[in-house]
């Protein structure tokens, strides 16, 4: 995984994270377990709640979720759902509260029949606690960020063990 602050006049505040796995189970099976975020709590630890606040073809796809990894502090965003591309296996979505910004998941064909899945996300953080630490605490925001995706993926795989493939 790399995390990068992305360089504007007010970077200290925005972050660019990117982790990157390989998973013995088909694409199909992994697009569809990621496609269903009212079950990533489910599976990812890290992921408190999610909550649905609009569906149907007046509203978007929308909804909150409460995040907390090891630090002590939770994040509360509101979730819309953006690119949403089953030939790509791109899901993509907008995030907005205590961080404003993307995140995305590329699920890739992996030879012979695993997938290589990748996570990107790049936000500008608004919680006023995060944006008065984020020179002296970037190294525990990594670190927190590192721990809540090594929860999904282990989350991830233990979900998927039974579509997991013999690679």
């Amino acid at each position: 995984m790399t995390v990068e602050p992305r360089t504007s006049r007010t970077g200290r505040h925005h972050y660019r994270f990117r982790s990157e796995w390989d998973l013995a189970v088909a694409p199909a099976a992994v697009y569809a377990c990621l496609g269903a975020p009212d079950d990533y709590p489910a599976w990812w630890p890290q992921i408190r709640q999610v909550t649905r606040t609009g569906t149907g073809p007046d509203a978007p796809d929308t909804g909150t979720a409460r995040i907390r990894s090891f630090l002590p502090y939770e994040l509360t965003v509101t979730v819309r759902a953006g690119r949403r591309d089953p030939e790509a296996r791109v899901l993509e979505v907008t995030l907005t509260g205590d961080v404003e910004g993307w995140a995305r998941w590329t699920v890739l064909p992996r030879h012979p029949t695993g997938t290589h899945l990748r996570y990107e996300q790049a936000v500008e953080a608004h919680r006023p606690l995060l944006r008065l630490l984020a020179l002296p605490a970037r190294p525990l925001l990594r670190a927190n960020h590192t721990w809540m995706m090594r929860g999904a993926r282990r989350g991830l795989r233990a979900r998927l063990a039974p579509h997991e493939e013999g690679i």
